[in-house]
């Protein structure tokens, strides 16, 4: 049977499975069971226990269930309600007000965690139920949430640029540089939506808070002080090299409980549902990226994504249309893959293609970035989505719908920086020099 048609029936049996209603990572798992029993001569059974195994035996991994942690004891001890207060004054004049918190938080957040999941979990559970309570526009808060989570792994430090950089055998420090500005770019697209929504739809916006004095304004922020610290401190262990990302977490959640605590807002019964509520977010996160990791490694047995870039290579496109090409492939293969495998299994086809057309292989880091973010947005298999949905009780699709503006501004970002590659080149070549 054709390959491609091999890919076209698994997604179909995981949309059947998803809209039937069986659990994501159940759906993961049947898809890539039936991939490799009926298509491919390898054991599925011995496959799917090492896939289970090696995706959740990582180190760096341990960082998501403390992250998720940190963001519970933020918001059941009221530590996430004082720093929306803070924020309140220096937010009221701007067209959305206190809704441009989930691109902060996720902006500020992704660069400690590096991770997509870790981020739109924790800032979903501290800013959520935050703006709901204030009564803003629920579909407008999800759809923020789930895209601007994905600045996890745009910006710095992210382990896909780490992987990207291995198997580009590029520098990871000017991957890293060069993710800097599309990731403000990219704040900058999603506030300003946000700006445009809010004046198009006033009366879906709380009204604005009577002016205040500009000493006024610092009185009401000693409310960020507590939060506010502990993010500052969460990022200089990191930037520093004393801490690795899972330390940070570490602190993260030690530095949460000693502020409640501080605070006298901490006790025994929102520390166990904090614990509880942590476990019940880590699990379902961990049981989905197993279900992926199996899939993957169906994907990869039967040759699907190497067959995918080949065919774009025997085209023989201008640099344009293969970036073009490129662009619908990586999104097709986003709805089945997660954004490191997508890398892993294409780079030796990919990226020979990509020197060849006279791309930087820098710029393309980013741009395969922004990719694996649409990847994250994009049903069936939307990770974001997916956090979400358990968190929420939405439906995936629902939240996917309310993406959609902001799956535009990713979109858009794209077209900006390969329309100007020098949003990505230039603080790489200004901090290390053009030719290193």
């Amino acid at each position: 049977m054709d390959i491609l048609l091999v890919g076209g029936l698994l997604l179909l049996i995981m949309m059947v499975l998803l809209s039937g209603g069986v659990w994501i990572a159940m759906t993961l798992a049947i898809c890539g069971w039936v991939g490799q029993a009926f298509f491919t001569s390898t054991q599925p059974g011995k496959n799917l226990f090492s896939a289970f195994w090696e995706s959740n035996a990582s180190w760096e991994l341990a960082a998501l269930p403390l992250f998720i942690w940190m963001g519970e004891i933020l918001f059941r001890t009221k530590l996430s309600e004082e720093m929306f207060e803070g924020l309140r004054p220096w937010l009221n004049r701007i067209p959305g007000r206190l809704m441009h918190t989930t691109i902060l938080g996720c902006g500020i957040f992704g660069s400690v965690s590096g991770s997509s999941a870790a981020t739109c979990a924790t800032i979903s559970k501290v800013a959520l139920p935050e703006l709901m309570k204030r009564g803003y526009s629920e579909k407008l808060a999800l759809g923020s949430l789930a895209t601007a989570g994905t600045l996890g792994i745009l910006i710095p430090p992210s382990i896909t640029m780490v992987v990207y950089a291995v198997a580009a055998d590029a520098s990871i420090i000017r991957i890293f540089l060069a993710g800097f500005l599309p990731g403000f770019l990219l704040m900058a697209l999603f506030s300003g939506y946000i700006m445009w929504w809010s004046i198009r739809h006033p009366d879906q916006v709380p009204a604005a808070d009577p002016p205040t004095t500009f000493f006024e304004k610092i009185k009401l922020s000693r409310n960020l002080i507590p939060c506010g610290a502990l993010i500052i401190f969460v990022c200089w262990v990191l930037i520093t090299g004393y801490a690795t990302a899972t330390e940070c977490a570490a602190y993260g959640v030690v530095g949460a409980l000693a502020l409640a605590a501080w605070g006298g807002s901490l006790t025994w019964e929102n520390f166990w549902e904090g614990l509880m509520g942590t476990t019940r977010s880590s699990c379902m996160i961990m049981f989905i990226l197993a279900g992926a990791a199996f899939l993957t490694k169906t994907m990869a047995f039967t040759g699907i994504p190497r067959e995918l870039a080949e065919w774009v290579n025997a085209m023989q496109l201008s640099p344009m249309a293969l970036i073009a090409v490129l662009t619908v492939v990586y999104l097709i293969l986003g709805t089945a893959l997660d954004g490191i495998s997508m890398i892993v299994l294409t780079s030796a086809v990919v990226l020979p293609m990509i020197q060849k057309a006279g791309f930087d292989l820098i710029w393309f880091g980013i741009f395969i970035v922004l990719l694996v973010e649409i990847a994250e947005v994009t049903p069936p298999v939307g990770f974001n989505l997916f956090v979400l949905q358990n968190m929420t009780g939405k439906d995936s699709n629902t939240i996917a719908r309310a993406a959609l503006p902001f799956f535009a501004c990713l979109v858009v970002c794209i077209v900006l920086i390969t329309a100007f590659p020098q949003i990505v080149t230039y603080l790489p070549d200004v901090v290390m020099g053009v030719d290193k």
